[in-house]
């Protein structure tokens, strides 16, 4: 069984035993929550210090809730089947240390875990028997699976580029403190980048530009570069953000020409022709945020079968410094 064809058979798995614990009740927790709630896990908790967002939450969803934050319940509760950790980024790590300290053995991160790569490895470094990944949940994305299948069968990646402009006039400033807006390549752009390099492999030699600033992005509003990566594929990225665009990746072959715009759906231009074709693919559950359910089931299943694996905290730390590269946040 490919990849692709287990994600495409997680609603068949049985998670109605399943104790699941969220930290947070934002949007992304809501996420979670409606997915959960798909999956028929039943034992769901939300532990939030907001106590009118779990009452928002609570309104459509059924789940046991505890205000106050981690701080104060973690070493109260007892053993989940899985924590997800979906609290404000400034808040990550130290809630995926809380849970760790109060015993929990299988913990999912939102990404990007910090804005700092040397964080991400110091708590990398305080895993024992746990496991610890990361929510990259585009990585899981049925679409990128099955480009994954084609790629293989067509012999493989000639050469890549991708584009991650950002849609500034729709960032909500007032959700997110000043560090992360300058740090925003790797707060959202890491999205597109993460897609990107999981396919081609990280870079062995890049080369990156910037231009332009913001009062809040002072290290720039256009980005471009070029390099090769490890596996030895050419690729380029282009960026600018106050320009009209949007996130997308294009994966060279023999064959075709792959296309994720939007990141959602997938598309081909074959050899001799200038058409692009969409191709057809299976969702295990297309009422849920596409990569939710499937990071999900891949942290809950316990079977030893040819699954995908979620991003590590060495990976995340690895994407967290390439983006650095890519928008000159080195020190």
């Amino acid at each position: 069984m490919s990849h692709y064809e287990w994600l495409n058979a997680i609603n068949n798995f049985n998670f109605e035993d399943k104790s699941v614990l969220i930290i947070g009740a934002g949007n992304i927790a809501k996420q979670y929550t409606q997915a959960l709630s798909l999956m028929n896990v039943n034992d769901l908790t939300i532990l939030s210090r907001s106590a009118n967002r779990l009452k928002n939450l609570s309104k459509k969803y059924n789940f046991k809730s505890l205000s106050g934050g981690f701080e104060k319940h973690l070493s109260n509760l007892g053993q989940f089947d899985l924590v997800v950790v979906a609290t404000p980024i400034d808040l990550l790590i130290q809630a995926t240390e809380s849970c760790i300290k109060a015993g929990q053995t299988n913990i999912l991160i939102e990404k990007p875990v910090s804005i700092n790569y040397g964080e991400i490895e110091s708590l990398a470094r305080k895993i024992t028997s746990q496991k610890v990944r990361v929510g990259y949940n585009r990585l899981v994305y049925p679409n990128f699976h099955k480009l994954q299948q084609l790629i293989n069968q067509e012999g493989g990646i000639t050469s890549a580029s991708y584009s991650f402009t950002e849609w500034i006039h729709r960032i909500d400033f007032s959700k997110y403190s000043e560090e992360i807006l300058q740090h925003w390549g790797i707060a959202n752009s890491l999205h597109v980048i993460s897609m990107a390099h999981n396919l081609i492999g990280f870079p062995a030699d890049i080369t990156a530009h910037k231009s332009g600033q913001l009062s809040w992005h002072p290290s720039g509003t256009i980005f471009t570069g070029i390099g090769i990566t490890k596996k030895d594929i050419p690729f380029s990225y282009h960026s600018d953000w106050t320009a009209p665009g949007r996130w997308s990746i294009e994966i060279m072959t023999q064959e075709n020409t792959f296309s994720l715009k939007p990141l959602e759906k997938l598309f081909k231009c074959p050899k001799n022709s200038v058409q692009w074709e969409e191709i057809p693919f299976n969702v295990a559950y297309p009422a849920a945020k596409q990569g939710i359910t499937e990071e999900i089931a891949i942290m809950l299943d316990e079977s030893k079968g040819n699954k995908p694996d979620l991003v590590t905290l060495d990976e995340a730390a690895s994407y967290c410094k390439l983006a650095e590269k890519i928008f000159g946040y080195e020190k």
